[in-house]
């Protein structure tokens, strides 16, 4: 099979509509973005530019990009995507949301899509497809090693027509943006049942007695509000329906899976771009700035680190864009070994550049004036998200040393 990356008329035509829109309102937006937010005085509030950036996003036909097949989103390819989601990635804190391609919404629309029956898709998806509300998922807990899903000790218990739920969710994603209307909750169903089968999905309205949001958690110090927040949340004898299940008893664990390849291709994207941002950066500063005599671009060491960034940057890239490639010719399954792969290298990559375009600046790195300090707690806060780096890199390995280990027989016993 011919490996071909190459990007076709229709992804160049979405570049250079996206790009022009990012030149022209989101970079500009950012000052803004951060003045509202200052004035509002609340960390959790929603700034008037986010809607008016998504109203001119809409009206150029930038919307959905992330959602293959036509009948919800722009029928883009993974691959055709990826370019898309890297652009993006150069201001994370506004141009996924503006675009209605921002997590978790994304990955909840690619649940309700795939298996959401069609009364969920009109009651939720819809006005998510729609930018009129957004969700919540909730599946890591405090009191539990969450890496690993199967520990999930949130409690989902029929009762006649409908479902109790009780337990407790922390860095629920999303939860703190009030318009936050649905959450996607994943508990144990059946503790008895085969380890993979004990865990369902199930939606949750946010208005349904016994849901208590307690408190935002910070990122790094950071809110992340932009992005909707995280919350810690109790789920208190909370009763929804039984139809509110997704897909059926013991699939929650296999939804999660499916929406971890496509997602991790537009995180990995994005943080390419966030690379590319600090890159750009980086070059700038060491041309303008002088130390010791001349322009810290004469400094061996900066320009050690920038052709250490491209570099590393070309590689990530390259790999991101195989697995999509691979995910849109023989699917997830057959691109489970580059998924991982790209989860462990790319936020390790961007984290290092991102560091690199810091020490450049100087305290100015750190300071609100640049995106540096945030994009660089965004980078770290990924290693960890979707599954921490052991876990990817433990599971990897046992994929690769299976291909060379020999079968049990009798007289291993």
């Amino acid at each position: 099979m011919t490996m071909d990356f190459t990007y076709d008329s229709q992804t160049l035509q979405w570049q250079e509509k996206l790009l022009a829109f990012m030149d022209e309102r989101v970079y500009p937006a950012e000052s803004v973005l951060h003045e509202q937010v200052v004035k509002a005085g609340d960390p959790w509030a929603r700034p008037p530019i986010v809607d008016e950036l998504k109203a001119e996003a809409r009206a150029r036909g930038l919307w959905n990009l992330f959602l293959p097949g036509e009948a919800h989103g722009a029928g883009l390819t993974n691959l055709q995507y990826a370019p898309l989601a890297e652009i993006t990635g150069r201001s994370p804190h506004l141009a996924p949301e503006v675009l209605n391609c921002a997590a978790p919404d994304t990955g909840n629309m690619e649940v309700l899509a795939q298996f959401g029956t069609q009364a969920q898709q009109e009651r939720w998806l819809t006005p998510l497809l729609e930018g009129t509300i957004r969700s919540a998922f909730c599946m890591t807990e405090p009191d539990v090693a969450s890496s690993d899903a199967t520990n999930i000790a949130t409690r989902i218990e029929a009762d006649g027509d409908e479902y109790v739920i009780n337990g407790r969710k922390w860095f629920a994603s999303g939860a703190m943006d009030p318009r936050a209307e649905i959450f996607i909750v994943m508990g144990k169903t059946d503790p008895g049942a085969e380890r993979h089968r004990q865990q369902s999905q199930i939606l949750v309205p946010r208005d349904t007695p016994g849901v208590n949001v307690l408190r935002g958690m910070h990122v790094y110090g950071y809110t992340d509000a932009a992005h909707g927040g995280h919350a810690e949340i109790e789920f208190r004898d909370v009763r929804v329906p039984a139809e509110n299940l997704i897909s059926g008893v013991g699939e929650g664990f296999a939804i999660a899976q499916a929406r971890l390849g496509p997602g991790r291709v537009h995180h990995c994207m994005r943080l390419i771009g966030m690379a590319e941002r600090a890159l750009e950066l980086m070059c700038r500063r060491a041309a303008d700035r002088i130390a010791f005599g001349k322009p810290l671009a004469g400094q061996g060491v900066v320009q050690e680190w920038i052709a250490e960034s491209r570099v590393r940057i070309e590689m990530a890239r390259l790999l991101v864009l195989k697995t999509a490639w691979l995910m849109d010719t023989v699917g997830n399954k057959g691109a489970h070994t580059e998924i991982q792969a790209i989860k462990i290298a790319t936020p390790s990559m961007a984290e290092w550049v991102i560091d690199k375009a810091v020490q450049a600046h100087g305290a100015a790195g750190v300071s609100q004036d640049f995106p540096l300090a945030a994009l660089w707690a965004g980078a770290r806060t990924l290693r960890l998200a979707d599954g921490p780096d052991e876990v990817h890199r433990t599971s990897l390995a046992r994929r690769e040393l299976r291909k060379y280990q020999k079968p049990a027989t009798a007289t291993d016993a």
